[in-house]
């Protein structure tokens, strides 16, 4: 069998895209190096900040290193390719058409497989940047598939922006009474599951090792998908 690779647009950020390799390699069925998937990694942490130029705070838009990055990934033999970052995928479709090999989008991927694990699912929290809530990435994906998605209140979105940028991003332990109170406060509301639609926030369930049933992972969800489209087989 020919072995694919994996291109991945890394840097978005540095911290989770690591994170992301990681759960690759420990995710897949592997008992010696050469089960394990190939990579391709632009880890390519000076990408303009996405949030900011959604929401107009900055000018300089990533679509066109996010783009340059995707060719160079495909031309280093990259079969198709993945961003590990909610936020970014603002911009997936130019990125997408700027190739010819697939992309793998993480939203898309991530709903679907919430509604795979939690039964009847009719409504569910959404955790994310407040570029990726602006953008309605995850909202527009819901409606399609009929599901309600409720978001923090102002208040309670400032903490989440807090946990991203200034915690995780800063390389600073984060404070994970605020990040369960916001959950529950989305539970409360009715929610059945709960999105962790940014990858830094990823970063916190892995470093407090949470193993909650109501938390659906966006990139968990990406490396799952990564290693099957890879052709090889979840270690569980």
């Amino acid at each position: 069998m020919l072995e694919k690779a994996v291109g991945i647009i890394g840097g978005v950020g540095p911290l989770s895209t690591v994170y992301f390799m990681d759960m690759i390699i420990k995710m897949t069925d592997a008992k010696k190096d050469q089960d394990h998937i190939n990579m391709v990694v632009l880890n390519h942490a000076t990408i303009p900040d996405r949030t900011d130029f959604i929401l107009g705070k900055s000018l300089e838009s990533p679509l066109p290193v996010m783009v340059s990055d995707a060719i160079k990934l495909q031309n280093a033999g990259a079969d198709f390719i993945v961003m590990p970052c909610n936020t970014a995928h603002y911009f997936f479709n130019k990125i997408k058409e700027s190739v010819s090999i697939p992309m793998l989008n993480i939203v898309e991927e991530t709903v679907e497989y919430a509604i795979k694990k939690i039964k009847n699912l009719n409504t569910i929290g959404i955790l994310a940047t407040d570029g990726t809530l602006v953008s309605s990435t995850y909202q527009r994906v819901c409606d399609k598939k009929g599901i309600k998605c409720v978001a923090p209140n102002k208040e309670q979105q400032k903490c989440v922006m807090n946990l991203i940028y200034n915690q995780v991003k800063a390389g600073k332990s984060a404070d994970i009474m605020t990040f369960y109170e916001i959950m529950q406060d989305l539970l409360d509301q009715g929610c059945q599951a709960v999105i962790l639609g940014c990858t830094e926030l990823s970063v916190i369930k892995k470093d407090f090792k949470l193993d909650l049933p109501y938390i659906v992972d966006s990139l968990e969800v990406l490396a799952r998908k990564t290693i099957l489209t890879c052709n090889k087989q979840i270690r569980e």
